[in-house]
């Protein structure tokens, strides 16, 4: 059967390195220009044996090839399509007598609904007395995983809910560089684990023994800090990674395969990377890696490694496979020659339109059929009603009602919440950004909500994160500087250039904070204040101009009440000018419960949702620049103002390619 694949192999007695051609993606999809190849047939090489790695990372609950935001079948996610690869690369190895091991990198639990829709409200107590199987574990026993790492996001439920889902997983979580504080306490994971596999193509040779370690980003105590501060801490990645690639060794362990939930980031070790893969692979001892955290799909030309890596994108878009040609003798075993390969589950074709490579795989359909039933019928409860479509086409350059409603809804949540206080007597503002934003997500990852009844799956699709509704007093520089590192969300452009990218594709679109209740503009001809890190970088730019609130120009004395989430207020984004601000205690609220509240009429309408959108790009003139966005977005361009926008096409990657007049 025909596969696009990305893929490396490496031969290492003759030390040849074959990797495809390809570009880069521009539309922000950071997915391989796969090459079109038969099936892998390993050559025969004398007194070796294979073992193959197949890996998952980042599924974020997409089990199955279904958007429950839309209420539509989606061929280009789903752990279901990609267990008919697993089926397959199993039969083949099989063929082969060789083994095969099935594992996967983290972040799997949270991100569709029915993975949500199994736990209770209360993400800190979950626990079915009734002894139901989460699907997530579901899909796991059904396929036969034999270890499982943890993400970032496994962990914004809390430890209560993360065990209660984890106790039923068929193999053994791992964990390497998480700990527990007090060492009574017991964590729902293993340190790390090994795993033994017979080679029946040398029958003679002994058990293969494979140690697995998983590490996850030291951020994960930030982003997570109200769940797991005072209970657990996170040890440097690269610190943990040697010293369990050591212990394993010390154990008898013939590899050490790494599930690193992190992305590429740089060459040399710094403290606390979020983004550590090459030192990782770098490491001593480490003799495959599974990457993730950064939804990129590896091998890719743009990145080289000496060793097998394999980073299968996100949601269930490709599998990752790593065969290792072993070999055993005096020295024990040895990998002779190996090959990384991330296999898609659907492809674009000369149209953009996404068609499926592959089928789900019935026996998963069958064994998550409750699950996804009970999912659909939580989606559909009605909860409102909208007067306009809900879009997030042009988030980034025009208005998002979406966004606008959002910020409503936190508005109105909290204004009884304080009353009475010092801090609801100053001025009130409300931060939102964006969830679905295109990107590497792919062009149909925007929300699209038509205007009239709204019901379940149409909340989830405005707040795609379970957020909490928290808030801060500030400054006015404070304030200056929060709307500073937002707009580094953009490339500068100069005057009188043509076809620069607007949005700078290394910034998270969920970093993209508008804060409504106040008016200002953004100058792209300056350069970005803060680094993606929160650092100063050019300490005399300023994007922000004409900063206003009721008019007024927003001076640095001047004191805010902001209302916005759990994650930006733990740290998440690296928005350091809101460390030095004033928390102010709240009701627990998802932000989720305050939206439906809000579209029920439970809450009052609040005044800013007749306020004007509160940003805008300042001209530049002569300017014009490149955006890209969903195809669906053709039919909201009359919403944009006349002459901003020219449709340039479709892309082959399915994004539709604006030009736009600065």
């Amino acid at each position: 059967m025909a596969l696009q694949i990305c893929e490396t192999l490496f031969h290492r007695q003759g030390g040849l390195r074959i990797e495809p051609g390809g570009q880069k993606s521009g539309t922000g999809s950071d997915s391989c220009n796969f090459s079109t190849m038969t099936e892998f047939a390993p050559p025969k090489w004398e007194g070796t044996g294979l073992l193959r790695i197949l890996a998952t990372t980042d599924l974020h609950s997409n089990l199955l090839s279904y958007d429950y935001y839309a209420d539509r079948m989606d061929p280009g996610v789903g752990l279901s399509r990609l267990a008919s690869l697993i089926a397959e690369a199993r039969q083949d190895a099989e063929a082969l007598n060789g083994a095969t091991l099935l594992v996967d990198n983290g972040d799997a639990l949270q991100g569709s609904p029915i993975g949500e829709t199994a736990l209770q409200a209360d993400r800190e107590t979950p626990v079915d007395d009734g002894g139901a199987i989460h699907p997530l574990m579901s899909a796991f026993s059904t396929l036969g995983y034999d270890a499982l790492g943890l993400g970032n996001h496994d962990f914004n439920y809390g430890l209560t809910a993360l065990g209660s889902v984890l106790r039923d997983a068929p193999c053994a979580v791992v964990c390497s560089n998480m700990h527990a504080i007090e060492p009574a306490r017991d964590l729902p994971f293993c340190n790390t684990t090994i795993l033994e596999r017979r080679i029946a193509a040398l029958p003679e040779a002994p058990v293969l023994r494979i140690g697995v370690l998983s590490v996850l980003p030291p951020q994960t105590m930030i982003w997570d800090a109200h769940l797991l501060q005072g209970k657990v801490w996170v040890q440097d990645m690269v610190q943990a990674a040697t010293s369990r690639a050591a212990e394993l060794r010390e154990a008898g362990c013939d590899l050490v395969l790494a599930l690193a939930h992190t992305g590429v980031g740089g060459s040399d070790p710094v403290p606390e990377m979020e983004n550590a893969l090459c030192p990782i692979v770098a490491t001593s001892g480490i003799d495959a890696v599974i990457g993730g955290h950064t939804h990129l799909v590896l091998p890719h030309p743009d990145h080289a490694f000496a060793k097998p890596v394999v980073m299968p994108g996100a949601h269930g878009s490709h599998l990752g496979q790593i065969d290792l040609h072993v070999r055993h003798g005096a020295e024990g075993w040895q990998v002779e020659t190996w090959r990384a390969s991330a296999k898609p589950i659907a492809r674009r074709d000369a149209w953009g339109k996404l068609t499926p490579l592959t089928p789900e795989d019935p026996g998963l359909l069958q064994a998550l059929a409750e699950a996804h039933a009970q999912t659909q019928a939580q989606m559909k409860k009605p909860v409102g009603q909208s007067a306009s479509p809900l879009h997030s086409y042009f988030t980034f350059f025009g208005q998002d009602r979406g966004l606008a409603l959002s910020a409503c809804a936190q508005m109105a949540a909290i204004r009884p919440m304080l009353e009475g206080t010092e801090a609801g007597r100053l001025p009130l503002l409300s931060a939102v950004s964006p969830g679905k934003f295109g990107g590497r997500s792919g062009p149909e990852s925007y929300t699209d909500i038509a205007a009239g009844d709204l019901c379940m799956r149409n909340v989830a699709d405005l707040q795609i994160f379970p957020n909490t509704l928290w808030a801060v007093t500030i400054n006015g520089a404070q304030l200056r500087d929060w709307l500073e590192m937002s707009a580094g969300m953009f490339n500068q452009i100069a005057p009188g250039s043509s076809d620069s990218e607007l949005v700078n594709l290394d910034r998270a679109g969920h970093n993209f904070d508008v804060l409504f209740g106040l008016e200002y503009e953004i100058d792209l001809s300056q350069p970005p204040r803060f680094s993606s890190s929160g650092l100063v970088i050019n300490p005399a730019a300023s994007r922000v101009r004409n900063l206003c609130h009721n008019g007024e120009d927003v001076v640095d004395s001047q004191e805010f009440t902001v209302a916005t989430n759990s994650y930006r207020l733990s740290g998440g984004g690296n928005f350091k000018m809101l460390q030095e601000a004033i928390p102010v205690p709240l009701p627990s609220v998802t932000i989720r419960d305050a939206i439906c509240s809000y579209v029920a009429g439970q809450l009052p309408q609040d005044a800013l949702a007749k306020a004007p959108y509160p940003w805008r790009l300042s001209p530049l003139a002569g300017a014009k620049v490149t955006a890209f966005t969903g195809p669906v977005a053709r039919s909201y361009l009359d919403e944009l103002p006349t002459g901003l926008a020219e449709d340039q096409g479709v892309t082959p990657h399915g994004f539709l390619k604006l030009r736009l007049c600065l």
